[in-house]
Parts: structure tokens; sequence; C-alpha cells
């Protein structure tokens, strides 16, 4: 059983254990502030495509940082993340993104990674969408 007042991560002992830097599932208590990103490709600013996956799901968790900060979260409130890669050959350089992403979180979100056909364009590897939630902060910040 969880705390009815805190966010959880779940990883019941009764199953294998996660196989990378993620839980099986997030328990979010009602009353929780929730930011949705949209899927985040691996396109930088002046609209280059790095050809690594790696670099382009690091693009992806950077614009995901700005999207986390404009609503005024971290990534630490992070409590889901969908992964989308167009090849099984990319899913290490995206889970070593995603782990360096992630690195430090005292409650690791819940996590999918996906392979799919591709993408609006050819040369994306990788979509990355996450979502958050956190309790409303205090008028005093806390």
């Amino acid at each position: 059983m969880t705390d009815s007042t805190a966010l959880s991560a779940l990883t019941p002992a009764g199953i294998r254990p996660p196989f990378a830097a993620y839980a099986h599932g997030t328990h979010v208590p009602a009353g929780a502030e929730w930011v949705l990103t949209s899927g985040q490709l691996g396109i930088a600013r002046d609209d280059t495509i790095p050809p690594e996956a790696e670099a382009q799901a690091e693009l992806c968790f950077a614009a995901i940082d700005a999207i986390l900060d404009e609503a005024g979260f971290a990534r630490s409130d992070a409590v889901r993340i969908n992964a989308f890669v167009t090849d099984r050959a990319h899913m290490a350089g995206y889970m070593a993104a995603r782990d360096r992403w992630c690195a430090g979180m005292a409650r690791l979100p819940a996590s999918t990674l996906v392979i799919v056909a591709g993408f609006t364009r050819p040369e994306f590897k990788v979509e990355v969408e996450v979502t958050a939630a956190r309790y409303p902060r205090a008028p005093n910040g806390t």
C-alpha cells in the first residue's frame, strides 16, 4: 500500500524487477497538478537533426526539461516516460540518454519503450513524451 499523500513508485516484490532505470508504475494521489508533454523529436532549435539515436534522445529530453521548467516543474516530477524508436538498434542509445536523465531521481518514473515503423521524416529515430505530476505548491513555494 502506498502513502495517500505522496507520489510513489510501484515496484511489487512479487514480479520481476524492472530491466533498467524505471518503476513498474507510479501512484499519483488525488489533488496533484499535471503536465503532459507532446512527443518530442530529436531536432535542435536550428532544425539540425543529429544522425545518432542517443544524440536525438538527448535533444528530446532537453526539450522536455524546457517544457517542464515552463510549468514550474522539474524532471523529478516525471511519473511516466513513453518513448518510441524506429529500430531495435536505437534502443541502447535511447536508454543511455534516459538513464542519464533519470540519474539521481529519488522516485523513478514508469517507462515504456516501443519500436515503431517510423516518424514524419525518415531522419527521426527517437520520440519521447513525459507525464509529470506533483502536489500544488503553497503560496510560499513549499
